[in-house]
């Protein structure tokens, strides 16, 4: 198997009681998976001390590289890292929710698998509210989208740098997961996905609340909108 650099993006929003915890388990993983790898920390609009322990650890760890940007937003620091990241195979993840193991797990496949999108499914929620409300945004993007997948939002996504429309997502916000789907079904992008039964957070609570529901299930329209008059063009 040809060894392959791999880059993992990790955005960062005040995490300081437990990024340094995270950043450690998954540098012990890696140094496990045959390769270069490096990990990209974004820390957003924290008021926390986060970007000063990043900071600290690209210091420690010559692997590691950090960005602080001062506005917020998932989708704007998943596309600096990317703008960012060097490797071969290219990851993002959610580093308050994923587990080492299953990072790893997930780059193994990337890396057995060099011409697929892999992707978590995560198969529980941690309240019925979470799993109602889940259900309905991705039974949304499925229909608008076409899609054969699940879980729009779950972590880590991972794929090959040659996946080049990837690497041209817009959203600054969580619609750049669904945008994320909705390309690898357009470019016809094969997609694995690796089934997640943890619901196990680092630490603190999900910020998702009826009023980021509504917007994201209006975005996801707007979003198909806007791929359709792009597509038409």
């Amino acid at each position: 198997m040809t060894e392959k650099s791999i880059s993992v993006v990790l955005p960062v929003h005040n995490q300081e009681d437990h990024i340094h915890e995270i950043v450690s388990s998954y540098l012990e993983v890696l140094s496990k998976i045959p390769g270069e790898h490096e990990l990209i920390l974004v820390t957003n609009a924290c008021r926390d001390k986060s970007p000063e322990i990043c900071q600290t650890l690209s210091e420690q760890h010559p692997n590691v590289k950090t960005l602080d940007i001062k506005n917020g937003g998932w989708g704007l620091s998943v596309k600096l890292g990317l703008k960012e990241a060097t490797g071969d195979v290219l990851c993002y993840t959610n580093s308050a929710r994923t587990s080492a193991e299953i990072l790893t797990l997930s780059l193994l496949y990337a890396v057995a698998y060099p011409e697929v999108v892999i992707k978590a499914n995560r198969k529980i929620r941690e309240s019925l509210r979470r799993r109602l409300g889940s259900l309905l945004y991705n039974l949304e993007c499925r229909a608008f989208f076409d899609l054969a997948t699940w879980d729009i939002n779950g972590t880590p996504k991972i794929f090959p740098r040659k996946f080049s429309k990837l690497l041209q997502l817009t959203r600054d916000d969580d619609l750049i997961d669904a945008e994320f789907n909705a390309i690898c079904r357009r470019e016809n992008y094969p997609m694995l996905e690796v089934p997640v039964l943890s619901t196990k957070r680092h630490s603190g609570k999900s910020t998702t609340n009826y009023n980021s529901a509504f917007k994201m299930y209006w975005g996801a329209y707007e979003l198909w909108r806007s791929m359709r008059q792009q597509a038409s063009l």
